[in-house]
């Protein structure tokens, strides 16, 4: 059973020094420390921001072990140019990365812009499969209505069946949040019932990702249970131990 809760998790720590206000020595120690937590429970992957990519696959290389680091692009707001995103993808694989999050451009989206949508997912799915990476698309959706969740997940999807080879599809997600969009009046910002039913429908065959607000046994089972396939989470150590973590993310 733990087997197969841990290889679910992308255990996830975005939070920079300055916000929780670390100095550079501290800030490696906790990275130090939260890769070789992942490590010793066996979890499927550490995202991290992309300068410390170096930092932690030589602790996992000292501890031989198998754990992938994944990374951020254009994270949190995902307002940059396809160009921009394109040059931070190629960062993130010289640096070593095995997984990319990108997050889209879900502002022009909802203005309406599909064709720029079409470019960007093209471009930056072609980089990361050309290296042999995992791209996971970030579509932000407590920023969208229902009916624009179905729009994004199924454009998504549509230029991927449309351009690539269905031997890469288990390697691209549709993830649900980043953890940082602002929601007014207290609302979720993260992966709710609601959203990620609505995904896992219109996103199939690719997979799905719930990031934010997964932070219990409870919500990472209702999560496995709506179809899943990976959950991204800052409280991965106390939902592998059925208690309940008052992260933010």
């Amino acid at each position: 059973m733990i087997f197969d809760i841990v290889s679910f998790f992308d255990s996830t720590f975005l939070k920079t020094k300055e916000h929780i206000g670390l100095t550079e020595d501290e800030y490696l120690n906790h990275i130090e420390s939260f890769v070789l937590e992942a490590i010793h429970y066996n979890f499927k992957l550490v995202m991290i921001r992309a300068n410390y990519i170096v930092f932690a696959k030589e602790i996992i290389s000292k501890n031989k072990s198998n754990l992938l680091v994944g990374t951020v692009v254009d994270f949190p707001d995902g307002t940059s140019s396809t160009k921009s995103k394109l040059d931070e993808i190629r960062i993130a694989i010289n640096l070593g990365a095995n997984e990319i999050d990108v997050v889209i451009d879900y502002m022009r989206f909802k203005k309406g812009d599909n064709d720029y949508i079409v470019n960007q997912v093209k471009k930056c799915t072609n980089l990361c499969f050309s290296h042999n990476k995992t791209i996971k698309w970030i579509i932000e959706s407590a920023a969208l209505s229902d009916n624009e969740i179905i729009g994004i997940c199924e454009l998504i999807k549509n230029i991927v069946l449309d351009n690539f080879n269905e031997n890469n599809f288990e390697n691209i997600f549709i993830k649900s949040s980043t953890g940082y969009y602002y929601c007014p009046h207290s609302n979720p910002n993260g992966a709710t019932i609601s959203a990620i039913k609505l995904m896992v429908k219109h996103s199939f065959p690719l997979a799905v990702k719930a990031s934010g607000g997964v932070r219990s046994i409870k919500d990472f089972n209702q999560m496995i249970a709506l179809g899943v396939k990976r959950i991204g989470t800052s409280s991965a150590l106390s939902i592998l131990n059925g208690k309940q973590s008052y992260s933010k993310y």
